[in-house]
């Protein structure tokens, strides 16, 4: 194997052994490495330190004739840079070519949410069997925590604080972080595993046997329950975590605070609910100010 095949695969164990990256993500990475060292070696380059970052350039601008899309794209060219430090950090080149490369700007799109009156419909299901039970400390705590769905289909018991109503969840990155549990998530929690007997060491919520319940089956059940709630918006799993964020800055105007709770490592990856919130000042305006209101 060249060392144009061989430097991505290091890499990419390097990913998946120190840095704890999913499969998921470790295949995008892959795929982003392939298209990389199929050009440099039509290149007929013969080390990574050759290529230039004209031609990095020229890759993405030819990924975009193909039909890539924007945020494609800013996905490749984050992997190529990762890969460029990676590199250097071990003395293999003197210069990141894909440190200046720009990728087509996307038009940033913002979360869909609930309204308040639409999340309390879907999470008050009536806890008459297990499985309702089950279902509502599902939505309750999503809402409540603004947990990622495999956050959530990791938790244990023992990450569990009760008393102090916070929850230890591992999220992105293998990164740790403290949220709060809500007094009715809490009280959800309670009847699930009054329900349902487990361990300190057991998922919380538990699939066949003693192995977590999935994440595909987590999202089938909240699409299920939406329908049976009367919310007719497309529901997913995500979409209670934009909505726990937006209700939040709504209410309490801290992004820092929701940055924390989301784990964002960028505060600008927050920012995008204050425009959430921004649009729901302007509809208040609207309907309430004496020189807006519409006749």
């Amino acid at each position: 194997m060249s060392a144009l095949g061989a430097d991505p695969a290091r890499f990419l164990d390097y990913l998946k052994v120190e840095r704890h990256y999913s499969p998921g993500t470790l295949r995008n990475y892959a795929h982003a490495l392939d298209t990389l060292t199929r050009f440099a070696e039509s290149l007929e380059l013969t080390g990574w330190g050759e290529l230039r970052g004209e031609q990095v350039q020229t890759l993405v601008a030819d990924e975009h004739r193909r039909g890539l899309e924007p945020p494609s794209l800013r996905a490749l060219l984050s992997a190529f840079r990762s890969f460029f430090r990676f590199l250097a950090r071990e003395g293999s080149i003197q210069n990141n070519p894909a440190a200046g490369v720009r990728s087509p700007r996307m038009r940033r799109k913002l979360p869909e949410v609930l309204d308040v009156d639409e999340a309390a419909a879907l999470v008050e299901v009536t806890a008459n069997d297990p499985l309702a039970i089950r279902d509502r400390a599902i939505l309750e705590l999503l809402y409540s925590s603004g947990l990622r769905v495999s956050e959530l289909c990791n938790t244990r018991w023992r990450d569990l604080d009760t008393g102090q109503g916070l929850l230890r969840v591992t999220g992105k990155g293998n990164k740790t972080r403290i949220v709060p549990v809500g007094r009715m998530a809490l009280a959800a929690l309670a009847a699930l595993r009054e329900s349902q007997p487990a361990g300190a060491d057991d998922p919380i919520l538990r699939g066949r046997g003693t192995h977590p319940l999935s994440a595909g089956a987590v999202r089938a059940l909240i699409k299920r329950r939406a329908r049976q709630q009367g919310v007719w918006k497309r529901v997913y799993p995500h979409l209670l975590r934009h909505s726990c964020a937006s209700h939040l800055l709504e209410s309490s105007g801290n992004l820092r605070a929701v940055q924390e709770l989301l784990g964002h490592a960028d505060i600008s990856t927050t920012q995008i609910y204050t425009h959430l919130d921004f649009q729901h000042l302007a509809k208040v305006y609207d309907a309430a100010h004496p020189r807006a209101k519409r006749k």
